[in-house]
């Protein structure tokens, strides 16, 4: 086979980095900007019973989509290590049976989601006056899911090959139709709730067809045909095995994050309302910090797929620098507005005094999550993940969970349920600088790859 030239295995690192990781951010703030839109709208058109009911819905569609999500990032990094090997027949084989995926694992999880969203909901103890406004929201957003699995799962393969920014074109697509349809919806049909769980829909439907249109009109090897979309078992065994971890990490996630809901939900709607107005300004801070890590993910995947592996620590390094400097430098920006960006999301006093009051104890602490997020991203893209799982699941998701337990109980107040973060991110950052300054991780994966036994890189 003729060796094409590939920027990401053989240039710069910090300038294919940053062309690499600026569609992602830029398409990951308009992800953020039309759920914060959503938010803005329901907030101030609806009312804050209305902003409380669509919040506290998020951590428990995370739980679901989320796993899926999860495991599917095995696929990614499968495809990125096949593309840095410049195995063109088993990266086909790996985008169809990441389609596959996407098909079956959306059925499953429309059905469940349907089946358990009201009981959930009144499992984490959501008012009476906000919880039919909710299991409206979930129910909606469920009936569409497909289309958000064949988006996430059409962006991964995009990124995986190195094409960051078709991704970033659909969004923006999807983020002025979002924008559109919640004012349409909203503000002229009046239709609430369902108005914006709706225009979420339509758009996540737009975006499915759309990457899929890219990957059906290219000639390259990663190309979908309908026909050829089905489970090649021993690529899905590696998916599995690389992915489920992440899968299992993120319902740990999602389920302390609904233990911390459920602590919220007991404060009654004002505390609902400010923490869900908290989730969105954050959430451009975590922008950050994910497209980073998906950055380096990838270029570690393809560099050691490459066998470059001089170049797969040297990936992490610079996308930790630049990590720290971004997430920091927004954790001030966003402190010193935090009064005036809450105030975008509702004009009740009661609200934005509580919101000011969960960021002055989280800002401070958010770069220590870069370090997670980097160091994870790094040894899953070299092939390993149930380490990392291990680390954050106890770390972060096992320590928020004894803390809700046993500390918020004896201190029973909002803050103290809001410190659990800061707590947690700092135990788990410091556990993860030992293990990857180790190195014995990478040696692993190495050996691995070596071995006559293992399939991922070798040739079908």
């Amino acid at each position: 086979m003729v060796k094409t030239e590939n920027s990401i295995v053989d240039g710069v690192i910090w300038k294919q980095l940053l062309l690499f990781f600026f569609p992602i951010l830029i398409g990951t703030f308009f992800q953020q900007l039309y759920n914060t839109v959503d938010t803005v709208i329901v907030g101030q058109y609806v009312g804050k019973e209305a902003l409380a009911a669509v919040g506290t819905t998020g951590t428990v569609i995370n739980l679901l989509v989320g796993f899926f999500v999860g495991v599917s990032s095995g696929a990614t990094v499968i495809i990125s290590q096949f593309f840095g090997a410049e195995d063109r027949e088993n990266v086909s084989k790996a985008v169809h049976t990441s389609i596959a995926l996407a098909l079956a694992g959306g059925a499953l999880i429309m059905v469940i989601g349907l089946l358990t969203a009201r009981p959930v909901l009144e499992l984490m103890s959501v008012p009476a006056e906000i919880i039919d406004d909710a299991v409206l929201y979930m129910n909606v957003y469920y009936a569409g899911i497909i289309a958000c699995m064949i988006y996430n799962i059409g962006t991964g393969v995009l990124r995986a090959i190195g094409d960051s920014r078709m991704p970033l074109y659909i969004l923006i697509v999807c983020c002025l139709v979002n924008v559109v349809l919640d004012l349409l919806f909203v503000v002229v049909f009046r239709w609430a709730v369902f108005g914006v769980a709706l225009a979420t829909v339509l758009s996540q439907v737009i975006s499915a067809g759309l990457v899929m249109a890219r990957l059906m009109l290219t000639h390259e090897a990663y190309r979908v045909e309908l026909r050829k979309i089905r489970f090649d078992a021993g690529i899905l065994r590696n998916v599995i095995r690389i992915g489920l971890p992440s899968g299992l990490q993120s319902v740990m996630y999602s389920f302390s994050n609904i233990l911390i809901q459920t602590s919220i939900n007991g404060f009654g709607t004002d505390a609902i309302a400010a923490w869900s107005a908290i989730g969105k300004i954050d959430g451009f801070i975590w922008m950050v910090m994910n497209a980073f890590g998906i950055s380096v993910t990838t270029f570690v995947g393809q560099n050691f797929g490459a066998r470059r592996y001089d170049r797969v620590k040297r990936c992490a390094r610079v996308g930790l620098l630049m990590s720290l400097g971004s997430t920091i430098a927004l954790s001030v920006l966003l402190f010193t507005l935090r009064e005036p960006l809450l105030h975008l999301f509702t004009g009740d006093a009661e609200v934005v005094r509580l919101g000011a009051n969960f960021f002055i104890i989280l800002a401070p602490s958010y770069f220590t999550f870069v370090f997670i997020e980097i160091f994870s991203g790094a040894i899953r893209g070299a092939g390993e993940s149930l380490q990392p799982m291990l680390i954050t699941c106890f770390g972060v998701c096992g320590l928020r969970i004894v803390w809700l337990l046993f500390v918020v109980p004896i201190w029973h107040t909002m803050e103290m349920v809001a410190m659990n973060y800061p707590v947690t991110w700092v135990t788990t950052a410091i556990v993860f600088i030992i293990y990857y300054a180790r190195g014995k991780w990478l040696d692993r994966c190495i050996r691995r790859e070596h071995d006559p036994s293992h399939t991922t890189l070798r040739k079908a």
